[in-house]
């Protein structure tokens, strides 16, 4: 147990960085699951509005993965590999 005002401080800042650093997180990974299964929909219909839906959520995960990526939660070039790596997935199909 901390045993000053400075570590009890400490404790409380570390405990609310780690909730937004979990929100995010989990935000990102949300939203790519749920890129990818819009994409797996458009693959079996082939129609364009399912590609399109694909796009939006697309951009939901970009935004999210720059936002997480400004507040150092996530290092800039995983950001940039997921975001590339999603990207390839939509291109292919």
């Amino acid at each position: 147990m901390a045993n000053n005002k400075s570590a009890l401080k400490r404790i409380q800042i570390n405990k609310r960085n780690r909730l937004e650093n979990r929100f995010y997180k989990s935000s990102v990974r949300t939203k790519i699951k749920r890129f990818l299964t819009q994409l797996e929909e458009y693959k079996s219909s082939q129609n364009p509005i399912d590609k399109y839906n694909a796009q939006i959520l697309l951009s939901s995960v970009y935004s999210t993965l720059d936002k997480a990526c400004k507040k150092n939660i996530l290092h800039k070039n995983t950001a940039a590999r997921k975001k590339s790596q999603l990207a390839a997935k939509l291109k292919i199909d």
